[in-house]
């Protein structure tokens, strides 16, 4: 039991709620956790979902996970904010005994890591061709 603990909290968000506001709120509750000093691992948004059953009259939900390392007295905080907060429909806190979660890269990243993979790619695929001219050249020679 090397490894630290750390704690995922899982929430959904009303589904009628804009964009906008869902970022406020993913910031709203990383920066309560940074106020009781505990340290953010990861912050995802998981989509609209379809929710299993009805929850106060709405049928799908916005998942979000929130990954964070700390004392467990943050977990009281956090979950009376969410509690308090009418945009918030269900939420559960787990505590996790594992490897430390590694950040998963926003969409934008992937993009901008996928359009880097592309010329390299095609940088390595060169010199093979450049080599197979130049080995047919010299036979053609010989």
């Amino acid at each position: 039991m090397s490894e630290t603990p750390y704690y995922e909290t899982m929430y959904i968000l009303r589904p009628d709620i804009p964009e906008e506001e869902v970022d406020s709120h993913l910031k709203k509750y990383s920066d309560i956790l940074d106020k009781s000093e505990t340290e953010v691992l990861d912050s995802q948004m998981r989509g609209k979902r379809r929710l299993a059953y009805p929850i106060a009259k709405h049928k799908e939900g916005i998942y979000v996970q929130l990954s964070h390392k700390g004392n467990g007295q943050q977990v009281a905080t956090l979950e009376r904010a969410m509690r308090l907060s009418e945009d918030v429909i269900r939420y559960i806190t787990v505590k996790q005994d594992g490897p430390l979660p590694t950040p998963k890269p926003t969409s934008k990243e992937d993009e901008t890591e996928k359009e880097e993979v592309k010329p390299t790619e095609d940088k390595t695929e060169s010199p093979a061709k450049e080599e197979k001219k130049e080995d047919s050249q010299e036979k053609s020679k010989s």
